[in-house]
């Protein structure tokens, strides 16, 4: 089995890229909202959210602290992942390979205003792929997910006003 890896000086530069890159987010399964925290407290409030919620954050990953930790300023930009075992149970028993969906993602981002942008995908078009083999059970439960994330979102939002 061939394996690629990354040269450490490519997931540099693809972690590092331009901060003023694209911001058009795609429309299919995306949801994008504006919060009115800075970064940090935007973080803050997503990882409260996500303990209200009954979910876990359970990664988190941004070029934001590396790319300064090396002298390059970057706006704040952090992946949060965000998942439960009990989901991870359920989707497994009806679709081991939906479980790469695992653990699905917030993404916070910086704007130059000082404001943040809080993204995710669906977890119901993430999960979408796999529903041919498993049936209405990870519909349902991708329906249970997607309210979930949007009343994360609700209470990040909620924290700025």
């Amino acid at each position: 089995m061939r394996r690629t890896v990354l040269a450490p000086w490519l997931l540099a530069l693809i972690l590092a890229g331009p901060a003023s890159g694209d911001t058009r987010w795609p429309e299919q399964g995306w949801h994008v909202t504006p919060i009115s925290l800075g970064y940090s407290e935007t973080l803050g409030a997503l990882r409260e959210a996500v303990e209200a919620e009954g979910m876990f954050v359970v990664t988190e990953a941004g070029p934001t602290e590396a790319a300064a930790s090396r002298g390059v300023a970057i706006p704040g930009n952090r992946v949060v992942g965000v998942f439960r075992n009990d989901y991870a149970v359920r989707i497994l028993r009806l679709s081991v390979p939906a479980m790469i969906e695992a653990p699905m993602r917030f993404y916070v981002t910086e704007n130059d205003d000082g404001s943040t942008t809080l993204s995710w995908k669906s977890p119901s078009h993430l999960l979408t792929p796999y529903m041919d083999g498993a049936g209405a059970e990870l519909a349902s439960i991708a329906h249970e997910l997607d309210t979930l994330f949007a009343d994360i979102v609700w209470r990040v939002a909620e924290a700025s006003e």
